[in-house]
């Protein structure tokens, strides 16, 4: 299990290197969080389920912070991960679609969007940033600093794990409007700049 496994892109979504050991554990975590939970998940269930010593999981990941931010991380690179847009405006249908798949995986959205709305130290809330930044760059290079940043700002928050817990909990949003709800405010952001498309 020591092997490396390099980091990869997938989607817009960074993947980061990690040993064969650490993917075990993070994978292990992982499975326990959605049969029971990410609160009653000791160490030792974690090493259990990795077939692995409890220290080793000390070893790699010496506190439960650092468990889990890697694994949320891990989970939005790996079991959230997106085809990569092509298009700015491409952008509320593949909010849509992650809306959608947090959905069918809500515990594993919970720990995302938990980790980053908790404001861990290190925690990664806009991932999918550099893609949106490209995008603009090629399409619609004409925005000034604080228009740029505005969209930016806005379709990162809402191509979150956390904009889905907060329509589902604050607002007891199902599937279907959650998804609807999160991709009509990504093309009411996109709406403002359409008319500075470049040629």
């Amino acid at each position: 299990m020591g092997e490396a496994v390099t980091g990869a892109v997938t989607g817009s979504r960074a993947v980061p290197a990690l040993s064969g050991t650490q993917v075990a554990i993070l994978a292990a975590y992982v499975e326990l969080i959605e049969e029971i939970g990410s609160d009653d998940v000791s160490f030792r269930l974690v090493a259990r389920r990795a077939g692995i010593a409890e220290r080793t999981v000390f070893r790699n990941f010496p506190t439960r912070v650092d468990l889990l931010l890697a694994t949320a991380t891990w989970i939005e690179a790996t079991v959230f991960v997106r085809e990569e847009s092509h298009s700015i405006f491409d952008i509320p249908l593949a909010i849509r679609d992650a809306m959608q798949r947090y959905d069918e995986r809500p515990e594993l959205a919970h720990v995302v969007a938990e980790t980053a709305m908790r404001g861990v130290s290190g925690a990664a809330p806009s991932l999918g940033r550099p893609h949106l930044e490209r995008l603009l760059d090629a399409e619609v290079p004409s925005l000034d600093a604080a228009q740029r940043r505005a969209v930016i700002a806005a379709l990162s928050h809402l191509d979150s794990a956390a904009t889905w817990v907060t329509f589902r909990r604050e607002f007891g949003m199902d599937r279907r409007d959650i998804a609807d709800a999160a991709a009509w405010a990504a093309e009411a952001v996109l709406d403002s700049i359409r008319d500075r498309v470049a040629p």
